[in-house]
């Protein structure tokens, strides 16, 4: 084969996947769309009319009778639909941005992110790196510290001295962060390892302590680096 055509044909490769991309978004964003519509009129209609929870079972099985075949209208994910709507109606920034990634992933983010500014960090972070569902998922759990994350520092600080680690410079240092742990299983977890690994805990706060402003960068700052994500 020519260069030439070699070239000719990773364009058109490329013309082909932005299609599929193209294509992919347009119909999630329509998918989103509709979502967003029934959320919110499953709300209008229990605020009028003061249905109860009692339509939502209602309208799933007759949606799934009209629709046979056609997944997405499950109890469940009606109240997702809802919970959707209620969540990012007060959001007009957020809004725009739930149709950029799937709707399994916005469920996620929705459920496991407590604030907008959680979930406006992993709606841009989870699009501009096409987070899997389970990296993200990964991502959202760090959790209680599990002995199992003791091995997996021992073999990332081994690969880190033998393909990174220059000659002049000390053994790397590991830092395992978690929302809690108990330190008998700590204790016991690094007991027999002699890599220099350290295990902490860290809690979310509103407001950064005063001790730690100088660190950080500013408030706009932050605001302006996450833009920059989009």
């Amino acid at each position: 084969m020519s260069a030439e055509y070699k070239t000719f044909f990773k364009e058109i490769k490329e013309r082909i996947h932005k299609a599929q991309y193209d294509a992919f978004k347009s119909v999630n964003k329509e998918l989103i769309n509709l979502y967003w519509d029934i959320g919110r009129s499953i709300v209008a209609k229990q605020e009028k009319l003061g249905w109860g929870k009692s339509i939502v079972e209602t309208l799933a099985r007759d949606l799934q009778k009209e629709f046979p075949g056609i997944q997405g209208f499950s109890v469940q994910n009606l109240w997702n639909m809802r919970q959707f709507y209620s969540a990012y109606k007060g959001n007009p920034k957020l809004q725009p941005m739930v149709g950029e990634i799937s709707w399994t992933k916005n469920v996620i983010i929705m459920q496991r992110c407590k604030d907008d500014i959680q979930r406006e960090f992993y709606i841009k972070i989870t699009k501009k790196f096409g987070w899997t569902k389970d990296v993200l998922i990964n991502q959202l759990e760090t959790g209680a510290f599990k002995p199992e994350y003791a091995g997996k520092m021992q073999f990332y600080l081994s690969a880190l001295n033998d393909r990174a680690k220059l000659p002049d410079e000390n053994p790397s240092i590991g830092i395992i962060l978690c929302k809690d742990k108990s330190r008998t299983i700590v204790e016991y977890a690094l007991k027999d390892t002699k890599k220099p690994i350290g295990v902490s805990t860290y809690k979310l706060t509103e407001k950064l302590p005063r001790e730690l402003k100088k660190y950080l960068p500013a408030p706009e700052e932050m605001i302006k680096r996450l833009e920059e994500l989009a």
